[in-house]
């Protein structure tokens, strides 16, 4: 079965983008909670790379099948959920990469590495971590996971930050400021 790749975001309205976000179907992994665990023997990389036992995963529907069953625990523990088993997942940063961003109306929504759509609001925070010297930009995505914000998407929120006359964004609804803390 062939992939489509997503459209470009700065192509689609803010409607189109909500739509393609509702319609990716995912596991209910949050329901899950096997009692069998495990190593999945699998590393994220800094640069958003998926490894297993060494190797990297070449093949990006299986990084966007892995993806789907990624969770993060409340002590920073990746896991690879199915409803048989959980086996723990290195990452090395964060498990996405956000490759895109694109502004409409209230909303900012992020594409990712995965071909993941966020859009970022109550639900989906735009954090800002490290300090004023390396500072590092990062957008919840689902089950307790981040991505963090390649160097031209972060340059893009930059941009719209200094469009609006202070280091801040908006989107749904809430102001994200940022300046790490």
């Amino acid at each position: 079965m062939p992939y489509d790749p997503p459209p470009d975001l700065a192509g689609l309205s803010l409607a189109e983008i909500a739509a393609l976000v509702e319609a990716r179907k995912l596991p209910p992994i949050d329901q899950w909670q096997p009692e069998q665990r495990g190593d999945s023997e699998m590393r994220v990389a800094v640069d958003g790379k998926w490894f297993h036992q060494g190797g990297e995963i070449r093949r990006p529907a299986m990084v966007r099948a892995f993806a789907t069953l990624l969770r993060r625990d409340a002590d920073g523990q990746h896991w690879l959920v199915t409803p048989q088993e959980m086996l723990t997942i290195e990452v090395e940063d964060a498990a996405f990469i956000a490759t895109d961003v694109t502004a409409q109306a209230d909303a900012l929504a992020f594409r990712l590495n995965t071909d993941d759509t966020v859009i970022a609001g109550p639900n989906h925070p735009i954090i800002a971590r490290g300090d004023s010297e390396i500072p590092a930009i990062y957008v919840a995505v689902r089950h307790g996971t981040e991505a963090r914000l390649n160097r031209s998407t972060y340059a893009q929120l930059v941009e719209l930050a200094l469009a609006g006359g202070d280091l801040s964004v908006s989107s749904g609804g809430e102001t994200f400021s940022l300046v790490p803390r």
